[in-house]
């Protein structure tokens, strides 16, 4: 097993991974990290000096990949089969800027909010909290328009990077800040549950839901 994976079921960015490689059907080795374990952390932290997973070890190319973004595109790279991000230039870009958009404008204000519930009560950010969810609603907004004109997934007809940024980063904001009420996203959404790479993340991380800092929905996914 050349390739493997450092990271923890229950994170977003390296569920987005695990999409990745359940797509590409891709071999890998697993060292879920605890990062609340000094040794395991500085383990990850002489990988890459931030210690932040996922990071991804390859051993026959005596290469380490950190960020889940770089590490899709190098499996691409490295695995054959269906690239994850096309090979034409301007369907990449398109690819790519959606990725950002689930990382970015989803993903972010989601974890700010849900961070914020490990901070002492008296030190709570409401404010940014606040700020958070209403960058959600509007990220929702956008992508419900958007998606009213694309394909299956956000890019198009075809699975993509932006579609394993996507699924995570909603999964998790739905949530902090429910998109109801919007249909293209709800669609979407369902069709991103319902996709056995995702399913397979999604069922890998119930074990760690206690981690969690708010009561989980009941009946959620």
């Amino acid at each position: 097993m050349t390739l493997t994976l450092h990271y923890h079921p229950f994170s977003s960015y390296c569920q987005k991974v695990l999409i990745a490689l359940y797509e590409r059907d891709v071999p890998f080795g697993r060292n879920i990290v605890d990062l609340g374990d000094p040794a395991q952390k500085a383990a990850l932290e002489r990988l890459w000096p931030l210690a932040k997973f996922p990071v991804l070890s390859d051993d026959a190319r005596e290469r380490t990949v950190p960020e889940s973004s770089l590490i899709i595109r190098y499996l691409d790279r490295v695995h054959p089969g269906p690239p994850l991000v096309p090979a034409e230039p301007d369907a990449a870009l398109g690819v790519h800027i959606l990725d950002r958009f689930f990382d970015q404008y989803v993903m972010t204000p989601m974890q700010k909010a849900v961070a914020d519930n490990f901070r002492p009560e008296g030190e709570r950010d409401a404010y940014g909290v606040a700020e958070a969810k209403a960058n959600l609603a509007r990220s929702y907004d956008i992508l419900n328009a958007a998606l009213a004109n694309a394909g299956e997934w956000a890019a198009g007809g075809t699975f993509s990077l932006a579609d394993c940024a996507a699924a995570p980063a909603l999964f998790y904001a739905n949530i902090i800040e429910p998109f109801a009420g919007r249909p293209h996203v709800e669609a979407y959404y369902a069709r991103l549950l319902a996709r056995p790479s995702f399913a397979r993340a999604v069922d890998e991380a119930r074990p760690y839901r206690h981690f969690f800092p708010l009561p989980w929905p009941e009946g959620y996914a």
